[in-house]
Formats: structure tokens, C-alpha cells, sequence
């Protein structure tokens, strides 16, 4: 039977049964979906992923733009870690809360509060940076990008649990590996098409035409929030936000697999992850490749981490996963390692793709296990554990990074780091049984 006569043959049976035309339609609409993009097949993960891949180009947009604006305000490297420093920190100390939120509230509106207060934040980006001076330079100062960023990074820590808390809800639990995979997907290219967009249009309309042009992409993400039909949630237990905080940190203890994971995640977001901020500086000191040599290897890496999203969604389901978030984090920081005594740009471009390919399997298999393993009442609070460790700890490392770098070369202290993050993996597959018995 050829695949082309499948949703004939639906109708068909459909109509035996007695069924009207529009149960019919209905019935063969999963079998218009190829496995790659199974997930897409539910109507309410067809609305969140389309918003947030909009969202998503208008965010590296405006991180393009926001980045330019620094250095037009400031001419300094110092600066552009300080911003990007306040944007990320919260991470670290607002998402554990986030999550307490997640489980106890109700995710779309609070998804609705946030998504809206980082709109109002880009338009207000948009308007202090469209006034200039009589020289022509943007009013806004630099301390107070410095203020909306770390107001947006809040924003988001406490938007992040419920995103991925939200997700197990709108898809079939048999396709939720294939809507992790397609989320990933999506992020990275909006990751490639979004400071594409954000550089021609940064060229006709400045840089406060990209905030704006940011602020404008929210409206997708919320148009979609508004018309998902959200499931029913249990009505929250009544304790306090303490108490449940210190319930998630002691359901965490109790599920060993999942503690496992958060020790690795804490290993690479601490160590590996910090190796991207400084890829620019191996562009411009080590490769001497410029501008278009950076795009290069940025293009590199985010096309290996998108195929690798595609690969994961076409598998459908990860099996041994505690086998391959080891064998693909290491291969991560192998890749690191090498790109770090890489002098030529074809090699680097090379270790930047296989990097990126490592690195999102090794996230999939992340997010997949916490997803699968995490109860829906407590869902919210680990994965608020587990995205502070992911996104809160890279800033602690890359000043780490920095400091290493006082001492010894760059791309010596990076090497040193992944090297270590290696070990930890190593070790964590040598001594638990629990990380090599999931499957």
C-alpha cells in the first residue's frame, strides 16, 4: 500500500463506520505527518512551536542589534560581557522560583505575563534607542541596556520552567521526544535566520528598528497562547513557596537517574558551555579569520546542531540515553578541546559543526529524560532545577574562563575546562548504575 492512498483508505473506513466527512478528515490527519515532524500533527503544539520560532528570530534580532548598540555606546569588549553578564545571571537565581510558579499556577497565563512584559521591554528598548544627541549617537546609555537586559533575564528565568513544563501537555506522550527534537530544531534555526534578519535590517532601519521588529514577534507567540486549548490542571497543594522548593529538591534526591543528570548538566553548563562566548576570540586572535570567518563558524556550528534536532525528530524515540548523553558529551568536549589548538579555519569550521551536533544530542537526551521522568506534579520545580543549572551556571563559568585566562593562554584554560567536564562524565557513567541503566 503506497503512502499516497493511505488517507483514501482512512476515509474510507471512516465512512463504513458511519462516520460524517469532518471525522474523516480528522482521522487521516496523522497520517499526513512524516515521522520527522510527527509532533506537528497536534494542533495545539502546531500553534506554541509557530509562535515561538517567530518569537525566537525576533529575540537574536534584537540580540544582534543589542550587541552593535553596546559597542556604538561604548567601544568596549568590557561592556558587552557586562550586559550579556545581567542578562543571564537571573538564571541563576529566579528560575528555581519559576518553577515553584509553574506548579502552582496556571502556566498559560503566567506564560502570558511573561512573553508580555518582554514585549513592553523591547518596545521600550526600541524607544530609548531611536532618540540621538546632536552627534548623531542613540540618548539610551549603556547602563541602561545594562537594566532592561537583567529586567528581560528575569522575565525569562521565570518563563523558561512553564515553556518547558507546558510542553508533555499539547502532544501525545509518544510523540513528545519528536516535539523536544523539534523544539530544538526551531531554536536553532531562528538562531541562524534571526541575526541574518537582524543584520539587514539593523542596515535599513537601525537598531531600534530591530528592537521594535522584536517586540512585533511576541504578538505570535501570545496570538498562539491565547488560542491553544489548554488542558485541565490538578489544583495546586497549599503550602508555601518554601516548602515547595525544598518538596522539588527532595523529590530530586529520591530519583537518582534524574540527580544524575543534574550533576552532568552542572559539568557542562559550568565548564563546556562557556566555550561559545568565546569563540569571536579565536576568530579574530587564533584563525585571524574576521567578520565572515566568525559567520562562518557560527553557520557551522548552528547547521550541526539543527541536524542534529532533525535526526533526534526522525529517530522519534532515544533509546539508551544514558549511554549516549556520555558518548556525545564527550565527543562535545573532544570537539572543544581540538577547536582550541585548531590554527586553520577549514579544521575549526569542521570541530564547530561536530560540536554542534554533539552538543544538541547531548541536550535532547537531557531534555527528553527529565521530561519522561518527572511526575506532572512535579515537573515544573525540576525542570526549573535543571534549566538553573543549564542557563545559570555558563556566566559563573565564563568569568571562570576569564580569570583562567589572566594566567594562562585562552584557548589552554577552555581546553583545561572541557577536559575536566570529560572526566566528570566519564566518572558519573563509571560509578552510577542509575545513569547506565537509563534507557
Amino acid at each position: 500500500m503506497g503512502v499516497d492512498e493511505q488517507p483514501d483508505d482512512t476515509l474510507h473506513a471512516v465512512a463504513i463506520e458511519g462516520g460524517t466527512a469532518e471525522q474523516a478528515l480528522a482521522a487521516a490527519e496523522p497520517e499526513r505527518w512524516p515521522q520527522a515532524v510527527r509532533a506537528l500533527r497536534n494542533a495545539n503544539f502546531r500553534l506554541f512551536w509557530g509562535g515561538n520560532f517567530l518569537s525566537n528570530i525576533g529575540t537574536w534580532m534584537q540580540n544582534v542589534a543589542q550587541g552593535w548598540l553596546i559597542l556604538l555606546l561604548t567601544n568596549s569588549a568590557f561592556w558587552l560581557g557586562v550586559v550579556s553578564f545581567a542578562g543571564s545571571i537571573p538564571f541563576l537565581i529566579f528560575t528555581l522560583f519559576g518553577g515553584v510558579v509553574a506548579d502552582r499556577a496556571n502556566k498559560r497565563r503566567l506564560l502570558l505575563v511573561t512573553q508580555s512584559t518582554m514585549m513592553i521591554l523591547a518596545f521600550l528598548l526600541a524607544a530609548l534607542a531611536f532618540f540621538k544627541g546632536h552627534d548623531g549617537r542613540p540618548l539610551i546609555t549603556v547602563w541602561e541596556v545594562a537594566a532592561i537586559s537583567l529586567l528581560n533575564g528575569v522575565a525569562m528565568s521565570m518563563n523558561a520552567p512553564s515553556y518547558q513544563a507546558l510542553v508533555p501537555r499539547l502532544v501525545k506522550r509518544e510523540d513528545l521526544t519528536n516535539a523536544i527534537a523539534l523544539n530544538s530544531a526551531q531554536f536553532n534555526m531562528s538562531r541562524i535566520v534571526g541575526p541574518t534578519l537582524g543584520g539587514y535590517a539593523m542596515a535599513a532601519v537601525g537598531v531600534a528598528g530591530n528592537f521594535f521588529l522584536n517586540g512585533l514577534s511576541f504578538l505570535a507567540v501570545l496570538w498562539a497562547l491565547v488560542h491553544i486549548k489548554f488542558p485541565v490542571e490538578k489544583a495546586p497543594r497549599r503550602e508555601s513557596m518554601w516548602a515547595s522548593l525544598r518538596g522539588g529538591f527532595a523529590y530530586l534526591r529520591g530519583e537518582r537517574q534524574m540527580l544524575v543528570l543534574v550533576w552532568m548538566t552542572a559539568a557542562f553548563s559550568l565548564l563546556g558551555f562557556p566555550f561559545l562566548s568565546f569563540i569571536p576570540y579565536f576568530a579574530k586572535m587564533q584563525l585571524h579569520a574576521g567578520e565572515s570567518g566568525l559567520g562562518w563558524l557560527l553557520a557551522c556550528s548552528g547547521l550541526g546542531a539543527v541536524l542534529a534536532a532533525m535526526t533526534i525528530a526522525v529517530i522519534g524515540v532515544i533509546r539508551h540515553r544514558g549511554a549516549l548523553v556520555t558518548v556525545f558529551g564527550l565527543g562535545f568536549f573532544a570537539a572543544i578541546i581540538a577547536f582550541c589548538f585548531s590554527h586553520s579555519l577549514a579544521l575549526s569550521e569542521v570541530l564547530a559543526f561536530f560540536e554542534g551536533f554533539c552538543g544538541i544530542v547531548m541536550v535532547s537526551c537531557f531534555n527528553v529524560s527529565f521530561q519522561h521522568l518527572a511526575s506532572d506534579e512535579m515537573r515544573g520545580r525540576v525542570l526549573s532545577i535543571y534549566t538553573t543549572s543549564f542557563l545559570g551556571l555558563p556566566p559563573l563559568g565564563a568569568l571562570l574562563a576569564g580569570e583562567l585566562s589572566r594566567h594562562v593562554d585562552t584557548g589552554h584554560a577552555l581546553a583545561a575546562m572541557a577536559s575536566v567536564a570529560a572526566l566528570l562524565f566519564a566518572s558519573f557513567f563509571v560509578f552510577s548504575p542509575a545513569l547506565r541503566s537509563l534507557d
